[in-house]
């Protein structure tokens, strides 16, 4: 047996509905620690190497698609190229994720979403008892970003399998950049079945046929259940 690390992250905010962030979505990255992806974080930290940040940078998927923050100044080329690097690095990891997408309109109140984001947390891991169960410990890393997410993951992990929940920076751990280029992807595929994909998203990504062929198809490959 091993040790089984939940990487997560979420993208959006707990507030009211709003037509330009109409969505929350939260993503459980899930590595056996017993199959090695040393050689993945080696090849994605030479590539922030040579994009010229330090190798502990935490790369933000969306800031970097939009050109924000600390890619302001990159150049289109280079974005895409480390974005690609990160991706290949999801793409060869032996991870894999589950994402849990809310429709923000669809809750009158604050605490009718926390609800039901739990509850549907709460059925996943309910479900896959057997498979968490089958490892010596369930190791949990979440950033506490958000308040809600905190209090739902020590009620959900700590009652059902006795987890243990670690407070960690993403900077820290690849695969807490994993989880937010989920996020990332899974909003952008939302968008996508709505027609709603903005202009930033479209010029970095091309073309829609670029977006499916070389990253939403591929990285289905990646959701799948335990």
């Amino acid at each position: 047996m091993a040790d089984l690390s939940v990487f997560i992250d979420e993208s959006g905010d707990f507030g009211v509905y709003e037509k330009h962030a109409p969505y929350y979505l939260i993503t459980l990255v899930l590595h056996d620690q017993s199959k090695s992806i040393s050689e993945q974080v080696a090849y994605l930290k030479q590539h922030l190497a040579e994009a010229g940040f330090p190798k502990t940078h935490n790369i933000h998927s969306a800031p970097l698609i939009r050109r924000e923050s600390d890619y302001i100044s990159l150049p289109m080329a280079d974005r895409r190229k480390l974005f690609r690097a990160l991706f290949s690095f999801v793409r060869r990891s032996d991870i894999r994720y589950k994402t849990f997408l809310f429709r923000k309109k669809e809750f009158s109140t604050h605490d009718k979403m926390v609800s039901r984001i739990s509850r549907e947390i709460s059925g996943y891991v309910k479900i896959h008892l057997e498979f968490f169960q089958s490892f010596d410990s369930v190791i949990v890393y979440y950033d506490n970003g958000q308040k809600e997410v905190t209090n739902i993951i020590n009620a959900v992990f700590n009652a059902l399998i006795d987890a243990d929940i670690r407070k960690a920076k993403p900077s820290d751990y690849c695969l807490f950049q994993a989880a937010d280029m989920i996020c990332t992807l899974e909003l952008i595929a939302e968008k996508l079945s709505n027609d709603n994909l903005t202009k930033s998203e479209m010029d970095f990504f091309m073309n829609v046929r670029n977006l499916k062929k070389n990253f939403l198809k591929p990285l289905e490959r990646k959701s799948v259940d335990p």
